[in-house]
Order: C-alpha cells, then sequence, then structure tokens
C-alpha cells in the first residue's frame, strides 16, 4: 500500500467563453476570427465551453457589445461555471472594468491582446526575448491601473485639519510611476540589444553573406522548415507562438555558396501594437534582409489572408520593399485537387513540405537564383598570405574555375556584389596559357 497518494500537479485547464462582434466591415469572417481564438486560448491552457456572437452596426462605448447581452455572457458564465470570458476585439481600460463589474468575480474578462501577451509570456526563453515581452505588458497594463486604496484617497479628501498636507502619493500613482520607471529601463535595455544586434548585423554584410529571412503567420511551421533546410534543433510544435526568438543557421547552396537563414517571430491578424513597437529590434532581422520567404499554411482555408496579414507587419517596420518569395508549406495535407486550384491561384508561389522535404530543392534553388541575382563574373589571383579571401572566396562565391600559380590562387567566379568590392583590386585578366595578366592599377599597387 502507497505511504502517499500521488496528486496531479499540472495547472487545471481553465474553462473559457469567447465573444466576438460581428461589424460586417472585416476582411476576416467572424467564424474564422473566433476560430483562431480558440486555438489561442487552447495554447494558453483553457479550454472553451462557449461561444457567443452579436451583430451590430457598431460598437457600444460602455461594454462593447449591448447590455442585455453582456448580462447574457454573464449568466452564461454562471452556469457553466467559466474562469474567463475572451474578447474578439480590443477592449479600452473602461470598457473592460464596466464588463468586469456586469461578470462579477471570480470570472476574469480579457481581450485578444492580453491573451496573445499572456501566450508570450510564456513562450519567451531568451533574455531579450523575456524584456520585449514584459515591455508590451506593461504598456498594456499601465492605462488599466484602477485604484485599490480607495481609504488613502478619502482621507486626503476628507477635509479638516492637517488635511492639506494629505497622506502624499497615493497608491495608485505609485504603481503608475514604478511601472513607467520600469518602461523606461525596459526601452534603454532594449536599445542596447539593439545596438548589439546592429554590430552583428553589420558583420554579416560586412562579409558578404546574403540574408535569408523566414518570415510569416505563426505555426506556417516556420521553425520546422528551419530544421529541414540546416540541420538545426530548434523547437518547433503545431501550436500558435510556439517560437518567439530569432534564430540563425547557415545554409548551404549549390556550388559550395553559403547563406543565412534566420526564422523569425509568427504574425497573426490583429497582432497588438505594443508587440510590434516591443519586438521591432527582433524584426529587424527581416528588415536587414536581402531575401525574405513569406511562410504561409496551404491547407489553411485563410492562407491569402494570412499573407495579408503578414504584409501588413513587414510595411509597419519598413521591410515591405524588400524582395521575396511566397512559400506554402505543409502541402502534404492538400489532395491533388487542391495542390492544382492552389498553384493555379498562384503560379508563383513555391509548394513545400517541410515535413517530408517536398519541394525543397525548388525552394533552395529560387533562393540561389535569388542570392546570384546581384553577382558578377570575376577573374583574381589571390595571394597566399590572404587566407582569410580565399576562405570568403569558395564559401560565398560559385567557382568556376581555379588554378594554383606560384603567386597564388587564380580563381573565375560568380560573386557576390558586396564581396566585389573587396575584391576588386586583386582582379585580373585571366589568359588562356594558364597565366595572367595583372590590371594597370594592380601592378601599379605592387609598384608602390
Amino acid at each position: 500500500m502507497a505511504r502517499f497518494t500521488p496528486r496531479p500537479t499540472a495547472p487545471a485547464r481553465e474553462r473559457a467563453i469567447l465573444v466576438g462582434v460581428d461589424l460586417g466591415d472585416a476582411s476576416w469572417s467572424l467564424e474564422d476570427s473566433l476560430e483562431e481564438l480558440g486555438r489561442l486560448a487552447h495554447t494558453d491552457g483553457a479550454d472553451v465551453v462557449a461561444v457567443v456572437t452579436q451583430r451590430l452596426e457598431r460598437l457600444v462605448p460602455r461594454t462593447l457589445v449591448g447590455s442585455g447581452k453582456a448580462e447574457e455572457i454573464a449568466r452564461l458564465a454562471r452556469s457553466l461555471h467559466a474562469d474567463v470570458v475572451i474578447f474578439d476585439d480590443e477592449l479600452s481600460p473602461s470598457q473592460q472594468s464596466n464588463l468586469e463589474r456586469v461578470m462579477g468575480e471570480p470570472t476574469k474578462v480579457i481581450d485578444r491582446t492580453a491573451l496573445i501577451l499572456d501566450i508570450f509570456g510564456t513562450h519567451a526563453k531568451t533574455h531579450e526575448g523575456r524584456l520585449q515581452v514584459q515591455l508590451a505588458q506593461l504598456q498594456y497594463v499601465l492605462p488599466r491601473l484602477r485604484g485599490m486604496w480607495g481609504h488613502l484617497v478619502g482621507e486626503q479628501t476628507r477635509g479638516g485639519i492637517g488635511s492639506r498636507f494629505g497622506q502624499g502619493e497615493s497608491q495608485l500613482e505609485v504603481d503608475r510611476r514604478l511601472i513607467r520607471d520600469r518602461i523606461s529601463w525596459l526601452r534603454r535595455e532594449l536599445k542596447a540589444l539593439e545596438g548589439r544586434r546592429r554590430v552583428q548585423s553589420k558583420a554579416r554584410w560586412d562579409s558578404g553573406v546574403y540574408r535569408v529571412a523566414l518570415v510569416g503567420y505563426t505555426n506556417a511551421g516556420k521553425s520546422t522548415l528551419l530544421n529541414r533546410l540546416t540541420g538545426a534543433q530548434v523547437y518547433a510544435k503545431d501550436e500558435l507562438f510556439a517560437t518567439l526568438d530569432p534564430t540563425t543557421r547557415a545554409l548551404s547552396l549549390d556550388a559550395g555558396r553559403k547563406v543565412t537563414l534566420t526564422d523569425t517571430v509568427g504574425f497573426i491578424q490583429k497582432l497588438p501594437t505594443t508587440l510590434v513597437e516591443s519586438f521591432k529590434s527582433t524584426l529587424a532581422e527581416a528588415r536587414a534582409a536581402d531575401l525574405i520567404l513569406r511562410v504561409a499554411d496551404a491547407s489553411d482555408p485563410q492562407r491569402d489572408r494570412q499573407l495579408e496579414a503578414v504584409d501588413q507587419v513587414l510595411g509597419q517596420i519598413g521591410a515591405a520593399d524588400t524582395p521575396s518569395l511566397i512559400v506554402y508549406n505543409k502541402c502534404d495535407l492538400l489532395d491533388e485537387t487542391d495542390l492544382a486550384g492552389v498553384m493555379g491561384a498562384h503560379p508563383s508561389a513555391l509548394l513545400v513540405s517541410a515535413l517530408d522535404g517536398r519541394g525543397l530543392d525548388a525552394l533552395l534553388v529560387s533562393v540561389a537564383q535569388k542570392a546570384g541575382e546581384g553577382d558578377r563574373a570575376m577573374t583574381v589571383l589571390i595571394p597566399y598570405d590572404k587566407g582569410l579571401l580565399q576562405k570568403l572566396i569558395h564559401e560565398r562565391c560559385q567557382i568556376m574555375r581555379e588554378q594554383y600559380l606560384q603567386e597564388g590562387l587564380l580563381v573565375t567566379a560568380r560573386v557576390p556584389a558586396r564581396l566585389a568590392d573587396t575584391l576588386r583590386r586583386y582582379a585580373c585578366a585571366d589568359t588562356r596559357s594558364g597565366g595572367r595578366e595583372r590590371h594597370d592599377q594592380d601592378v601599379e599597387d605592387g609598384r608602390s
């Protein structure tokens, strides 16, 4: 007989009610938006027990939904023992406060923004990721602070002898000041980290590395695609916002050329503005890329709208004009008819499956073609004491011919534009006899 009765240690899943308002002017249907909200709730550890919708011409300023609908939701929450009511639209501080009074304790009232911020807080792993999430959370909480120390305020406003001195700052003012101080500190820390990231990015630029960024809707399979192409071991799971922190790995293309491939944070429709602002240093990886792979889930009926949401965020961070390729992942989940439909609607898109490797060769060819668009053919003679330059040529260039001469390594290759400036002083004309003729400027350099 066991001495101790084992008890489950995992937190109990909360019971959630979803609420959506149909205004008739959204690009996403209310059903699709609520379905995605349900997936967000499931990712954050809640089970959806009911969905409530209302058709309105405009949102109600006081409670977002009508007062009668709010009372209906409150009764439903009590009958179903719901722990939380989640609104698909962002709630103002006053709307949230009014709805909490209608719902009553202990039912919580949150919106899509708060739900996403909570997921980000759970999934952030790196120091920078935690700082970014904390900044976004505090910016969200600050206008929603409410006085919990009314007795102090009452003593200050009661009047009488000594009342002019008051009790100093109210606790609400203290809380707000502390949050503002913390926000200022977080911004300074993130600015310092952004400076380090710029240094790293400049180092990659100076080395002539062609940079590719995976950008796409959350759960489109970007991390799985990175793992499949580069052999990385990035965490990947079939859930929304499984990975938040950017990861960069080297990727080898044909002819020995190497590029970098970066996995970035996933996007979503109605992505909170505070998150976009907080994650700008991370999203700078996409802005600094030479090529963006815009990844969407081919099996999702909303794949085109997913790309629209991605393009909207790219515009916000100044990356709308960066060259890009559309990549529809998870094509293994489509039958032949659906595949033909996607190919017919998007003939320039690349259909791949990170799971079984389908279409990845064509993707690599397309990336190599994009990477080679600015290349120029050069013949250079690299002295043997310039080992780093020889290494860069073999890693960054497409070698067409090379010969080891007494003076150094004679190479004819297609050279990226950024590396061409570095190699120009070593350029020469390759003769058919296997010798070489140095350019006049190079000869002058040698004489000097």
